[in-house]
């Protein structure tokens, strides 16, 4: 049966069938109350020792994927009765908390319904920097720690009145304890419970009267439906054996030959690791779509959530809906919209957002991925049908373990939008079994589309000088042209940094000095090695045109119409330059281009980034780099933008790097992922402008001050920065067809990181007793770095491997390194830095280096 097929029988089943059935039968489970009950809740089982049952809401959009239409109406109309209830006075002083992960979405809705009361949700995940204004217990969860941590800690310090949401209220165990340890730090005197079912036991009934009288405060209740779940004794036992029962029979093949309709989890290693799934399983295609969400706006109300940011967001959410259905898969007609655990409001709103877009055409369906563990049984009369597995990717604080996602496999989705914030875009994520893997393995199309997490600015941020320098501009600093590249960096071009290769090497391989903290002596190439630069560009010119146009194009398309390009100085740079002259030849456009530092280990020049927020939109902002080799820039990249946000507050830079050429599979923003020679990693600085790779010294580069570079003013004879770039952008009108075409196949295609490289070199330094994968360098790029600015021990090059390497064999014959060919290696050549480098030193091989 197709995956539509299974969906429209599971709709017919469900007219017919109360989703709590199937539990109801088994464990003597009832539900009373209020007719609207089991419209809006089923029955499944936990797998937790706490609790046998769960309720499973069928308006919430956590387990089960529903309109959102309905799941935010119903937020919207509870808050409108406390509003009603409240009076217009009261409503305006107001604060509403929402309770994590199940009702941070429908706490916000409340809100939303409310009007112009702030809102607050709790969270399960701490934040550097940001102070703790409370926290509780939710005893019967799976997850019981609730922090509070507000970026205003007047937030929750009014007389207004506190109206706390949840999905729903069992015991009211939850809400007491909230109200407690609130009540002690922040007095109030009246309180709101909000929840969408009441299913409180005649026992605990009386139980938010009696805390009322012991707090000397009002207390009221507002709820959609009630009733009361009847538990026979001995449920807790029987529902436990129930779940091990079928947990073990869904693991049996001799229980079951065929594979098991109720777990879904991608194990089968045919699965490729970009996402695309084998021929064993659904071919889906995992590609990203930008949203570009409003700068300063927060993902949710983790550290709250104002009118103003509201406002902010409702005027941004159309033209994001917009880029959402845009990059939909011609006649998608069933889309689910995936949250993520606590980041529900936003996935919701955009999901609302895009159901009014598309109108009636599509069908567009909304629900989360979620901590809690429930079994799932294919089964008309059970509210959990189908479970996804897949590792957490977030980091969390409690450690790794298992995340789900419920009711999406076999639903009959054409494609599924995955939300996600930034935080939690790592490379766990792209794993070969994470979400947008495991969701690929059974939905046609997945889009990934990523909210910047929201840090607060610090209480007390260090004091900073309100203007940066501008940018130092040719021809008083680089050779390029003052339009062409704005370098956010400090001349430093008086100070003798340049010590000899060996020097160096050995400082900083004893740990005694950081590689950024002095120069290599500028290689000064031989006659024959310049011939053999100028029949690489010859040779080249055009296959490095056609580059630049996709990764331009590619930029243009997804990430911005008018983006703001910064280079990676140095290599970036002559990259960044080639995109700029590619927008201006091709579609008219002059666009700002600057250069930065970055320092493996130490990071991004911040100073940089400030400058950059400063006089852009930083969602515009756009990293460009010439190559990837196993990955490292990049990883150091999303980590430094990570830890500016949390340093600053500063949201929406975007980590993905735009590359020439991505032979690493780090990227998914590149013109080829071949490893082929580009020119300008034949030189220094007499391809870059006449600029050398950036300092960062503290004696030199203060806490004010962009990093360091240096000018060589007394190189210009040899100068060949203009050469290359002129070189390259005169081929652009030969290759604009061929670059149409290259574009459309690349934003069509499964572009989704594997990191083979980053597995290459880690294979590669234990195979060679290395043991440091910052001493193996892959590709033609880095390769050539080892031989002009380390140590070199040796190359080795795919067997084959033709004029790409000349510059290479070369430099390693006149620096005595040994060439071996490898056979099947995933770069043309990877160079080996020596290892634990002392002059006179062996290798690993136990051979003296030659130098």
């Amino acid at each position: 049966m197709t995956d539509r097929a299974h969906a429209e029988g599971h709709a017919e089943e469900r007219a017919g069938a109360w989703s709590g059935s199937w539990v109801a039968e088994r464990l003597g489970v009832e539900l009373t109350g209020d007719e609207a009950l089991t419209g809006l809740l089923g029955l499944a089982l936990r797998r937790n020792p706490k609790r046998a049952h769960l309720l499973v809401s069928n308006v919430l959009g956590k387990h089960v994927p529903q309109s959102p239409s309905v799941v935010y109406g119903h937020g919207v109309a509870l808050g409108r009765r406390v509003r009603d209830l409240l009076g217009a006075d009261a409503a305006e002083r107001a604060v509403v908390l929402g309770y994590a992960e199940t009702a941070t979405g429908l706490g916000h809705s409340v809100a939303d319904g409310l009007g112009p009361a702030p809102y607050l949700h709790s969270t399960r995940r701490p934040v550097t920097g940001v102070a703790r204004a409370g926290g509780f217990e939710e005893s019967h969860s799976h997850a019981t720690s609730h922090l509070l941590l507000p970026e205003d800690p007047a937030l929750l310090a009014g007389d207004g009145p506190l109206v706390l949401v949840d999905d729903e209220f069992s015991t009211g165990n939850t809400v007491l304890n909230t109200v407690r340890a609130l009540h002690e730090r922040y007095p109030r005197t009246r309180y709101v419970v909000v929840a969408l079912v009441d299913m409180r036991s005649p026992a605990d009934a009386g139980r938010l009267d009696d805390l009322a009288r012991e707090i000397g405060a009002r207390v009221d209740l507002v709820t959609t439906a009630s009733g009361t779940v009847r538990l026979p004794p001995g449920v807790l036992e029987k529902g436990q054996e129930l779940v091990a029962r079928h947990e073990a029979a869904a693991t049996d093949p001799t229980e079951h030959p065929a594979t098991d309709p109720t777990e879904h989890r991608v194990t089968d290693p045919t699965v490729v690791p970009t996402g695309r799934a084998s021929a064993a399983a659904t071919s889906g295609v995992v590609r990203r779509v930008e949203l570009h969400w409003p700068r300063d706006v927060p993902d949710g109300g983790r550290h709250g959530f104002t009118g103003a940011h509201r406002a902010r967001l409702e005027a941004a959410l159309p033209a994001m809906a917009a880029r959402i259905a845009e990059a939909l898969p011609a006649g998608a007609r069933r889309v689910l919209v995936l949250g993520f655990e606590e980041l529900m409001y936003a996935p919701l709103r955009l999901a609302h957002a895009l159901e009014q877009t598309v109108g009636g055409d599509v069908a567009v369906r909304y629900s989360t991925t979620t901590r809690s563990p429930v079994l799932a049984v294919d089964d008309p009369g059970y509210a959990i049908r189908t479970r996804l597995v897949f590792p957490a990717h977030d980091d969390p604080a409690d450690g790794p373990g298992e995340r789900y996602a419920y009711n999406v496999a076999g639903a009959g989705f054409d494609a599924v939008v995955a939300v996600v914030d930034s935080a939690a875009d790592t490379p766990a994520l792209h794993a070969p079994d994470g979400l947008p893997a495991t969701l690929a393995a059974h939905v046609p199309h997945v889009l990934l589309a990523v909210v910047p997490s929201y840090v607060p600015r610090p209480a007390h941020a260090p004091e900073r000088p309100s203007m940066l320098p501008e940018p130092l501009r040719g021809p008083d600093f680089s050779s390029y042209a003052p339009d062409e590249v704005g370098w956010l960096l400090q001349d430093l071009s008086d100070v003798t940094l340049e010590a000899p290769t060996e020097e160096r090497e050995e400082a900083i391989q004893s740990g005694g000095a950081h590689y950024a903290e002095s120069l290599p002596v500028e290689y000064q190439p031989s006659e024959q090695y310049q011939q053999l630069f100028h029949a690489a560009l010859e040779t080249s010119a055009a296959r490095l045109a056609r580059a630049v146009g996709a990764v331009t194009e590619i930029v243009l398309a997804e990430r911005s119409p008018r983006p703001v390009l910064v280079s990676l100085a140095r290599a970036g740079t002559p990259v960044g330059v080639l995109m700029r002259r590619w927008a201006q030849y091709r579609h008219g456009l002059d666009l700002p281009h600057y250069a930065v530092s970055i320092v493996r280990g130490r990071g991004i020049d911040a100073n940089a980034l400030r400058w950059l927020a400063d006089h852009h939109d930083p969602a515009d902002v756009v990293f460009v780099d010439g190559w990837t080799g196993k990955g490292a820039i990049t990883r150091e990249l999303a980590a430094a933008l990570s830890a500016f946000q949390a340093s600053d507050g500063i949201t929406g830079f975007d980590p993905e790097i735009a590359v020439l050429a991505d032979p690493g599979s780090c990227v998914r923003t590149y013109g080829t992922r071949d490893d082929f020679l580009i020119p300008s990693a034949c030189l220094n600085s007499t391809v870059s402008g006449l600029i050398s790779r950036t300092v960062l010294r503290a004696d030199l580069v203060g806490p004010h001050d962009f990093h360091g570079a240096k000018f060589y003013r007394e190189l210009a004879g040899a100068d060949l920065s203009p050469a290359f770039l002129d070189a390259v952008s005169a081929r652009f009108p030969e290759v604009t067809d061929t670059v149409d075409a290259q574009v459309k196949d690349l934003l069509s295609a499964d572009r989704a990181p594997t990191w083979e490289g980053w597995a290459a070199v880690e294979r590669i330094s234990e195979e060679y007793g290395i043991h440091d994968v910052n001493l193996v360098k892959p590709g033609v790029g880095e390769t050539t770095r080892v031989m002009l600015r380390r140590v070199p021990w040796k190359v080795l090059a795919r067997a084959g491997a033709g004029a790409d390497l000349d510059h290479v064999r070369l430099l390693a014959e006149q620096r005595g390194v040994p060439v071996e060919e490898v056979a099947d290696l995933p770069y043309t050549c990877v160079g080996l830095i020596h290892p634990q480098y002392t002059r006179g030193a062996t290798g690993a091989d136990g051979k003296a280096v030659t130098l």
